[in-house]
């Protein structure tokens, strides 16, 4: 019975070290996406793209110069 319980708790541990360590490894990740760039959503059509690819017009934002010049597209979507 001794024995079994020390298996079990050194599974128990090595499981809980191995979350652990995973854990710590995921952190990096966030900081890529913090560094992201923000995506806007186009006015006429409704694409999403980088912001610093878009097309901007008294706070609205377009995917190309044809679709700032048609101006916002329908409001039902």
């Amino acid at each position: 019975m001794l024995r079994l319980l020390f298996w079990i708790a050194l599974i128990a541990a090595a499981v809980w070290f191995w979350r652990k360590y995973k854990g710590a490894s995921a952190s990096p990740r966030t900081s890529r996406e913090r560094d992201a760039t923000p995506m806007v959503r186009c006015a006429q059509c409704g694409v999403h793209l980088p912001r610093d690819r878009a097309l901007a017009q008294e706070q609205q934002w377009y995917c190309s110069q044809a679709h700032l010049e048609q101006g916002p597209g329908p409001r039902d979507r």
